[in-house]
């Protein structure tokens, strides 16, 4: 991923949709303004290069949350199903390197990296799902303690029957309907 500069077309493309999502799904995000969001934008350009790709891969990110430890909004994928363009991935690189036929094109570990964005460990994926429902037809990667993934597994979630579940798989396998979903703090 080379350039990592948005056009002023881009940028203010990108925004509006932002702003339109954010403003139709207030219960996400109770009390908080547009404004003092779209100025942490504006004051850390560099993340907007992020939730471009986190909205090129169809993740529809928007505000969760506010941290306040650090001062922080939190953006999320909140796209209903796992992120399109993030699916058919491996866990991480390690996974991607022990496959040896069949490989995928990416890991969803690397391509995480790639975007500047984090995996959603359990806790988050349990939290994002209060806001939800989300994944109901999909599953998502979710970041994997070491103890498991030394062993040669990973996690995932989905929700279904209405409760959040918690799978493991080995870390090389991968399927057209899991992803992962991320999150950008700005």
């Amino acid at each position: 991923m080379g350039n990592k500069n948005l056009t002023k077309e881009q940028m203010e493309d990108l925004i509006s949709k932002l702003k339109e999502r954010f403003e139709k799904n207030m219960h996400r995000h109770e009390g908080m303004k547009w404004e003092h969001i779209l100025e942490k934008l504006e004051s850390h350009p560099e993340k907007l290069w992020s939730l471009y790709e986190m909205e090129r891969t169809e993740g529809e990110p928007d505000v969760i949350g506010y941290d306040e430890t650090t001062g922080e909004y939190l953006f999320c994928d909140c796209s209903k199903e796992s992120p399109k363009g993030r699916r058919s991935l491996c866990y991480d690189q390690e996974a991607l390197e022990s496959r040896k036929k069949h490989k995928p094109e990416n890991s969803a570990m690397n391509m995480a990296k790639e975007m500047g964005i984090e995996m959603l460990s359990e806790e988050q994926y349990r939290e994002l799902q209060k806001l939800g429902p989300f994944d109901t037809k999909t599953s998502s990667w979710i970041f994997t303690p070491a103890d498991i993934r030394k062993q040669g597994g990973a996690l995932f979630c989905d929700y279904r029957y209405g409760h959040v579940f918690v799978y493991h798989n080995g870390a090389e396998a991968y399927y057209s309907s899991r992803g992962f979903r991320g999150l950008l703090r700005v």
